[in-house]
């Protein structure tokens, strides 16, 4: 039996409108004008509204190649639910208005039977956006290509943790026909998110909001878990995705320990 997890904010963080919906996307893709790279195994990309994040997600996305790659593995925070684990979807297939993505069910077989993960009640993987807002960039560019997901929901993950899963996914990084699709948004400032830092040598606020980020990006580009954990120590900046993006360098790093030119592309 098919059990379908809805397009659950379509119509509110992004049009629910077909056509319009894929008006919009081939034109951020166009508009990125990148070229698709067989190198590029894996990206981080935001989460927002689509009036927020959706063109600048396409800088993500318009790098990937979709015809070396049948497997998308999902990794992306719990704003709602709360779970020290990692949980994987109950669903068979992720609906979206431009088009329906079908879960991996043996690879989703293989993680349970680790015992380290959870699986989500359906109302659950329906009130969480972080993973929902790659699905229509995901349907547009894997359209026509027999690509299936693993969405993977992290939790409040602890840092020993974080790199058992990454060890645990190892061997899928290993593989070239695998590609991690990491979700997050990076600083989130202000006395709503009680977060406030501000290195005035940079000047103006979104200034050394950008100059924090781009240093935590640039960490994120060296492949090694522990600078991105120092990081987050030193300047608590709010990455909502710190988790998933922990849990992939973890499984990166892995690989990059077998041979030090194989670190995926991001």
């Amino acid at each position: 039996m098919e059990i379908m997890r809805r397009a659950s904010h379509a119509g509110s963080w992004y049009t629910d409108n077909p056509k319009k919906l894929a008006e919009e996307l081939d034109g951020w893709l166009r508009a990125s004008g990148l070229a698709k790279s067989p190198d590029v195994r894996g990206v981080i990309a935001p989460h927002a509204g689509y009036s927020y994040s959706g063109r600048a997600a396409a800088y993500a996305f318009g790098n990937i190649d979709p015809s070396s790659i049948t497997r998308v593995f999902l990794l992306g925070p719990s704003h709602h639910y709360y779970t020290p684990k990692c949980a994987l979807s109950g669903a068979t297939i992720y609906k979206t208005p431009v088009g329906d993505l079908q879960i991996d069910l043996e690879v989703v077989k293989e993680l349970k039977a680790t015992g380290k993960f959870e699986v989500m009640d359906l109302d659950v993987d329906e009130a969480e956006h972080s993973m929902e807002m790659h699905l229509p960039y995901l349907a547009k560019v894997f359209d026509g290509y027999p690509v299936k997901i693993v969405p993977i929901l992290v939790g409040a993950v602890k840092p020993e943790n974080e790199a058992m899963y990454g060890r645990l996914l190892a061997k899928y990084v290993d593989d070239p026909n695998n590609f991690f699709s990491v979700s997050s948004d990076f600083c989130h400032w202000g006395s709503r998110f009680n977060y406030v830092h501000y290195d005035r040598k940079h000047g103006a606020i979104h200034k050394s909001i950008e100059a924090l980020d781009r240093m935590g990006m640039d960490l994120i580009e060296t492949g090694d878990p522990d600078a991105f954990k120092r990081y987050l120590s030193e300047y608590d900046n709010t990455i909502c995705g710190r988790h998933p993006i922990s849990v992939f360098l973890h499984n990166a790093e892995e690989l990059l320990n077998k041979d030090k030119d194989q670190f995926p592309s991001l």
